[in-house]
């Protein structure tokens, strides 16, 4: 198994899912972790859309464990909404700013924030893995999505400006694109949509959230050490669609 014994992971959104997972899967391979949430079931309740909160919580943790070196930022929410929809040439519904804010702070701003803070950390020690999430709708789209693809798809363009400007800092960067995975906000979809899901994904099943947590795992690992600025995609050779 890989192993990251020894080394210190930070992972915003721990508390549920694949951040949950990540640490779980981290830990059995010999990683000190703590976890970052907004919500109950995480180590420090931190929000990754306010800079002085993320900034006292990584001196925190460098005081008490003495670095950080690997930072998964993982932290997401959706708030889905058509740009505009429309009825006998009216418009009837669209996606209103506050959800576009809401999702655009908490899925780039919170990442742009998380790494800000913790690439000085890696930079003084000279090593350091940076892991940021995106998706498959991040290279493909999805419908009804606006505010998560492009927030998605502007993690794919974060990673690789930071792949080249920490890269020469013995610090990797890269993305993780899961397709559908069967965590517990998943799981409670209608059973057509689940359905929906397995069928448009070639190996013909959910993606596990220990599919992503071994993703990661890798990428955080000595093995990967020549890989940078590069997007996984986690997702069962799946084919979005609308």
């Amino acid at each position: 198994m890989t192993r990251i014994d020894g080394r210190v992971a930070l992972i915003t959104g721990g508390a549920r899912g694949i951040g949950a997972e990540t640490a779980r899967v981290f830990r059995e391979a010999g990683a000190t972790v703590v976890t970052w949430d907004v919500v109950d079931g995480a180590d420090q309740r931190v929000d990754v859309t306010d800079a002085g909160a993320v900034e006292a919580a990584v001196a925190a943790t460098v005081a008490k464990l003495g670095g950080i070196d690997i930072l998964v930022n993982n932290a997401g929410i959706l708030r889905d909404g058509q740009l505009v929809k429309m009825k006998d040439g009216e418009v009837v519904d669209r996606m209103e700013e506050a959800q576009f804010d809401a999702v655009i702070s908490v899925n780039l701003k919170g990442v742009f924030l998380c790494g800000q803070a913790v690439a000085p950390v890696m930079i003084k020690k000279g090593r350091g893995r940076i892991l940021n999430a995106s998706s498959v709708v991040g290279l493909y789209g999805n419908f009804g999505q606006s505010n998560y693809v492009a927030t998605k798809a502007g993690v794919i363009g974060l990673t690789k400006v930071w792949a080249r400007e920490l890269g020469p800092k013995g610090i990797t960067v890269n993305a993780v694109a899961p397709g559908f995975i069967a965590t517990e906000m998943v799981k409670q979809m209608p059973e057509r949509i689940l359905k929906s899901m397995v069928e448009r994904t070639p190996v013909r099943r959910m993606g596990q959230p220990r599919d992503v947590a071994n993703a990661y795992l890798f990428l955080a690992s000595d093995e990967a050490s020549f890989i940078n600025g590069a997007v996984l995609s986690v997702d069962g050779g799946v084919v979005v669609g609308t």
